[in-house]
């Protein structure tokens, strides 16, 4: 079992900058895939971004490709996603997850935490 705890989100103007993080409790992540989700009102909820623990390969939605990066940091435990030139578009409630690397599916989330992005 695995739990996560995303960092609190918040309101940034369009153009600006934010860091999510998302802190597993888990003795170990070798072996999963940990991801960043979002959900804007009224739509599904949409992959962003997810790294592989254990090499570090990341995979980009084309909608942020160039202005997210996601990375982890092992002795913390934490992955984070890093969010530039954000603009309206980027305003959801975003999920981390986590899931083994076999898995096509993820199993554990967070709590979810709002970005909202004013123009």
């Amino acid at each position: 079992q695995v739990q996560l705890v995303e960092s609190a989100g918040g309101l940034v103007q369009a153009g600006g900058s934010l860091r999510l993080s998302c802190a597993a409790s888990a003795r170990t992540l070798r072996g999963y895939r940990m991801a960043w989700f979002r959900q804007a009102p009224g739509k599904e909820r949409e992959f962003v971004a997810s790294i592989s623990w254990s090499h570090g390969t990341t995979f980009y939605a084309d909608s942020v490709k160039g202005r997210f990066g996601i990375s982890r940091d092992s002795a913390k435990n934490t992955a984070y996603l890093q969010m530039n030139s954000l603009n309206a578009e980027d305003t959801a409630v975003y999920y981390c997850a986590a899931t083994l690397l076999a898995r096509d599916r993820y199993d554990f989330w967070g709590q979810g935490t709002q970005v909202t992005v004013s123009s």
